[in-house]
């Protein structure tokens, strides 16, 4: 049976757009019973967004076996704290990865993302940049080797009661083309949509699954294939309260990477000399937080 890739891609986009309507269209009901105020409580069980007010401040410290970013292997045993600052919605996050390129230690390759974004009603929207260090801060040139990336990133939760978030990333500068059959150097625009769902179990224990797509040509398919399925993924999760202040967690993951199949598409493989090329892969993280 051939599958039509454009109407597939086009159902997951709407069916997107129409989990992430429904507490707009919720919010539209419950006016309609503003004379009842029981009525209105039963109707917002999706709004339960809080308005930020005043300044606001988070960080946490993890040990992570293996770096795992959207389904791809990117690093070996690392140590990734992270620092946040708000004010009304507005934030700074300032996040680091520093570990080796393999569990052969051959290489390190220490990283910084930065994350300037505004949170409400649900929706983060926010500018990433990520630096690698093995070019210049400020270099946002179009080369294969380069590490600088920028990207525009928005995400949507439903609500705490209904936490089904929907991600779409795009990158828009630096090392992200192809050379096309005309040798000409092409920018791809990769893209990232990503469908997860957080559940919360008794004794702060939390299950998390996500399948993430690329709708186009892009850096997660090596930019060797169009559109493609890159990651389906489960994460389970332990957290215990330290004291009034500090929170540990002990996580661990599963990633199946399904553009990184085998030909045939029916097995999938562990590429020890290789690890970012594997289909496969999985992490164990240990942290600490400020609750």
């Amino acid at each position: 049976m051939k599958i039509d890739n454009l109407k597939v891609l086009k159902r997951v986009i709407a069916l997107a757009l129409c989990v992430g309507a429904l507490p707009f269209l919720n919010n539209a009901q419950a006016s309609t019973n503003a004379d009842t105020c029981a009525s209105v409580s039963e109707s917002r069980w999706l709004d339960d967004y809080k308005q930020p007010v005043g300044f606001t401040y988070g960080a946490s410290a993890n040990i992570q076996a293996n770096y795992l970013w959207r389904g791809t292997y990117a690093g070996g045993l690392s140590f990734q704290p992270d620092l946040n600052v708000g004010y009304g919605g507005l934030y700074l996050d300032m996040w680091w990865s520093i570990g080796a390129t393999d569990w052969a230690f051959t290489k390190f390759q220490p990283e910084l993302d930065l994350s300037l974004g505004f949170k409400r009603w649900g929706l983060n929207v926010f500018v990433l940049y990520i630096h690698n260090f093995n070019c210049g801060f400020f270099d946002f040139g179009n080369y294969a080797d380069r590490g600088n990336r920028l990207e525009i990133d928005a995400r949507y939760t439903v609500s705490s009661k209904l936490p089904l978030s929907i991600l779409w990333a795009t990158r828009v500068s630096a090392a992200d083309g192809y050379l096309n059959e005309n040798g000409e150097l092409v920018r791809a625009w990769s893209s990232y949509l990503e469908v997860s769902y957080t559940h919360h179990f008794p004794y702060d224990i939390s299950l998390y699954g996500a399948v993430g797509l690329t709708p186009w040509k892009s850096c997660y398919t090596d930019y060797e294939l169009g559109w493609g399925f890159t990651n389906v993924e489960v994460r389970l999760r332990k957290d215990w309260s330290l004291s009034e202040l500090f929170g540990m967690m002990l996580q661990g993951q599963f990633a199946l990477n399904p553009v990184r199949l085998t030909a045939d598409k029916s097995t999938a493989q562990w590429h020890p000399a290789m690890p970012e090329r594997q289909s496969i892969n999985a992490t164990i993280t240990l942290g600490v937080y400020l609750k």
